[in-house]
């Protein structure tokens, strides 16, 4: 029996143009590449351009949340990883990780709530069979993963309480 395991959906190497004036990966760029991770998904399941062609359909990001664990730095290589943590036939709930392609650390995680929306209405509909039953064997890889520790947090300090 295979272990299960986050699926790995995008490789790269930290370019010039993502370093910011501190040295390091600037934070918008952890963003892009988690949503290069999402192409990957979407290829995967389906959610290619040929569907959004043929069916109107696609998914947008409708809430995020990123933890900063450790800095990337020029050239270094990133893999970009998913776990399901929920799907339905509306929604995918998503949670990424992106880890140092050769030292193996954890450099930042993301969270995501997406929605499948009808590009002609701009309105969440009804994901067609095949992309739910597709993103359904992902999940089914995944059964015995623990959930994420960052999944499910929120920004937050007491308020009127100095940090």
């Amino acid at each position: 029996m295979t272990e299960a395991m986050p699926l790995e959906l995008y490789r790269t190497e930290v370019p010039r143009e993502w370093i910011d004036y501190n040295g390091h990966m600037n934070v918008a760029f952890y963003l892009y590449a988690f949503d290069r991770g999402m192409d990957g998904l979407m290829q995967r399941v389906g959610l290619d351009a040929a569907h959004r062609e043929a069916e109107g359909g696609t998914i947008f990001a409708v809430e995020g949340h990123l933890t900063y664990q450790r800095e990337m730095k020029l050239g270094e290589p990133l893999v970009i990883s998913l776990q399901l943590l929920g799907w339905d036939r509306k929604k995918i709930h998503s949670f990424w990780r992106m880890h140092h392609a050769e030292e193996g650390f954890l450099a930042a995680t993301g969270e995501f709530l997406s929605l499948y929306v009808n590009l002609a209405t701009r309105r969440s509909a009804v994901m067609p069979d095949s992309i739910h039953d597709a993103l359904a064997e992902i999940g089914a890889a995944q059964v015995g993963l623990a959930t994420p520790p960052e999944a499910g947090r929120a920004v937050g300090q007491k308020r009127g309480v100095p940090a």
